[in-house]
């Protein structure tokens, strides 16, 4: 999303004063190497009357934008019978390349959405494309086309609610449905920065217990809200489709200062996405699935309190002992059976929450 203007006589902090001072460094560097702004594809979401495109534009070599791969029979077998869009297949990356990446910020990129509907929407501060675009679709899956200045078209699904449509699944990622040990500051710093992507866990039974939520309720939203910054977006793609997890956008936040404080808010961050949520689709009740190990249960009650119409139940998975001590410990808010009307239930897997949500009558 573009950033909010700030007062004429006001001045950014010292640390994003720096920022851009290397940024712009940077980007002289890659210019004079032959880099020019690309984009770099997000799934996106909407409804029969908008879309909201999300995507970053980072600077690249003209080959660098990769095609989709062909999957193998077995792969393509899969994806037919969950009626996925293609998704590219990209080589194996550790996680220090996501964050080495330059972005390119304040560039106009053009958006058409199935061959039509041509728009124009322009990257924030951080090369992040949040915008919405006026247009009239019907339900079920899209495909929108971005393309900066004269780089390559890149295209990217988007999926659109069905107006008739009463259930939905909001899900945290890091400890999740992804075991990442995320809040220590060390072991994140290894998971993000040293460990091979392949190496990074599923949470057991989570994929199963989405993908029987989805037979249950066919043609519900699946959003993935995380923390995590949009540069790993890729890397948390693929590992949603290695796994079989629902096809679904992924809501992350931007990495590094801005012009009015030093460190983003990943609690704020998230709580504006649900509220988001809630508004954009007042309709849907989701179950909003996190876990015991940071501030997903106090985020969730604060939410269940603010849209109690909005939440179907609230399904935290409860980390091991191990688990705990490397994030730091359990959260402080408590096991809750029932508040503001809304059903929470606790598991350590998914197989566990599965019979959980079924005695909710949820599956």
């Amino acid at each position: 999303m573009i950033d909010a203007p700030r007062p004429a006589d006001s001045r950014p902090r010292f640390a994003a004063r720096v920022d851009d001072w290397v940024h712009r460094r940077r980007e002289k560097r890659a210019r004079s190497r032959g880099k020019t702004p690309g984009v770099i594809p997000y799934i996106g979401y909407g409804s029969t009357e908008w879309v909201r495109v999300l995507g970053r534009v980072l600077y690249l070599r003209p080959e660098e934008p990769e095609q989709p791969a062909k999957p193998k029979r077995k792969r393509r077998i899969l994806l037919r019978r969950r009626q996925r869009p293609d998704v590219a297949q990209v080589s194996r990356v550790r996680g220090w390349r996501s964050f080495t990446s330059l972005h390119a910020p304040h560039q106009r990129v053009r958006v058409s959405i199935d061959g039509e509907h041509v728009t124009e929407v322009v990257s924030d501060r951080g090369g992040v494309i949040d915008s919405i675009v006026r247009v009239s679709l019907a339900p079920g899956w899209h495909t929108v086309s971005l393309q900066t200045g004269a780089g390559e078209p890149v295209e990217a699904p988007v999926y659109i609610v069905d107006p008739s449509a009463r259930f939905g699944v909001i899900s945290d990622v890091d400890d999740t449905i992804l075991n990442t040990a995320l809040p220590k500051p060390l072991v994140a710093a290894w998971n993000s920065f040293v460990v091979d992507e392949h190496a990074r866990t599923s949470t057991p039974g989570m994929p199963v217990l989405y993908d029987h939520l989805m037979a249950q309720h066919p043609g519900a939203p699946v959003i993935y809200l995380s923390t995590g910054a949009w540069n790993v977006a890729p890397a948390l793609s693929r590992f949603l489709e290695r796994n079989l997890y629902p096809m679904g956008p992924l809501l992350l936040t931007d990495w590094g200062p801005t012009h009015d404080r030093w460190f983003r808010s990943g609690q704020e961050h998230k709580l504006r996405e649900l509220d988001r949520l809630a508004g954009e689709f007042p309709e849907v009740q989701w179950v909003l699935f996190g876990d015991d190990g940071q501030h997903d249960e106090s985020l969730y009650q604060e939410f269940a309190q603010q849209h109690p119409g909005s939440v179907a139940a609230v399904a935290i998975r409860q980390l091991s002992t191990g688990q705990a001590v490397l994030v730091g410990g359990r959260s402080k808010a408590g096991m809750h059976r029932k508040a503001n009307g809304v059903p929470w239930v606790y598991g350590s897997d998914g197989a566990t929450l599965r019979e959980e949500l079924k005695g909710l009558g949820l599956l």
